[in-house]
């Protein structure tokens, strides 16, 4: 296989599951991140925004509603030196407003990801990827961009099969 990273965001504390709000110590997206980098190998990275989102469930909502609006490029904890070492890139992420948080933007945009293969996946409670791909490949120049995975985020720890067969399929693209 190809040298791997699999690079995530995921909200822990309060989250959305099944109509209910939850508070969580672990993120959805970041069980299905730790999933795919068991069964394929390579490296993990965890995106962070330098100011975390809130931990209350509606004001994130509303924070993370603003940046869409505003096309923000949120501030990030850390980027990684380069990428260079990396063929495929997986990349994870909750569904937000349709698409992906604009801290997946900040880190990707931060890179020349030319002739890179980038694998997305994402959580959510129904909405699925939205326009997430079509914005991966806008934003991930010259990237071969592959349909990605919705998992719903109430169910990630219990989706080991689905995401173990999927992620080995895509790696081996």
């Amino acid at each position: 296989m190809a040298n791997i990273l699999t690079v995530y965001y995921s909200k822990k504390g309060e989250n959305y599951f099944d109509g209910k709000i939850k508070s969580i110590s672990k993120g959805n997206t970041e069980i299905i991140a730790e999933m795919i980098q068991k069964n394929v190998g390579g490296d993990i990275f965890e995106i962070d925004r330098a100011i975390p989102y809130p931990n209350n469930y509606k004001e994130c909502v509303k924070e993370s509603v603003k940046e869409m609006k505003e096309n923000a490029r949120p501030k990030l904890k850390e980027y990684l030196d380069n990428l260079d070492k990396y063929d495929t890139i997986f990349v994870g992420y909750p569904s937000w407003c349709g698409t992906m948080p604009m801290v997946l933007f900040s880190f990707l945009e931060n890179y020349n990801l030319e002739s890179k293969t980038i694998i997305p996946f994402c959580t959510n409670e129904g909405s699925g990827m939205g326009s997430s791909e079509a914005d991966l490949r806008r934003i991930c120049k010259g990237a071969k961009v592959l349909d990605g995975l919705s998992i719903k985020g109430s169910e990630a720890s219990k989706s080991e099969e689905i995401v173990s067969k999927w992620a080995k399929q895509r790696a081996s693209l």
